[in-house]
């Protein structure tokens, strides 16, 4: 089932919310959060912050984003096992990266990567489109 791709209006009609609760998250200047700034290297966040985070946009925008939502949707329809070997994002893997992870400059996504570096890519705009595909399923669901 392909979605709908995500516009720049919607990005930029939920920017503004986003951007402001992940200054408030991060304990940083709402002026530092550029939709293409890397959080955990440009805004120092951590892991953990993305729990928080996740939990601030779904009380704002009321929806409910599952735990491991951003790399289920990266993976798409490929298999776990096409996806990552042994912890290592196979090439299927890093092409489904770039094309879901479109606002990330390719060349951060680069071989070899960790599964688990995959966080290290997102940004705010990530955030935009994870509060986009959460209300487009609420509203599909309702």
């Amino acid at each position: 089932m392909q979605q709908k791709a995500i516009s720049n209006e919607e990005i930029q009609a939920v920017f503004p919310k986003v951007a402001q609760i992940i200054a408030d998250a991060l304990g940083c200047d709402v002026d530092q959060v550029k939709p293409q700034v890397p959080l955990i290297e440009g805004l120092d966040a951590e892991s953990i912050d993305f729990l928080d985070l996740v939990f601030r946009l779904e009380r704002a925008f009321g929806v409910k984003i599952p735990r491991g939502k951003i790399v289920e949707d990266a993976r798409g329809d490929l298999a776990e096992s096409d996806f990552e070997q042994k912890g290592i994002v196979t090439e299927a893997g890093l092409a489904r990266l770039k094309e879901f992870l479109n606002e990330v400059p390719a060349d951060r996504i680069k071989t070899p990567m960790k599964a688990a570096e995959i966080p290290r890519l997102f940004t705010p705009e990530t955030f935009c489109k994870v509060v986009i595909r959460a209300q487009r399923a609420a509203a599909s669901a309702a």
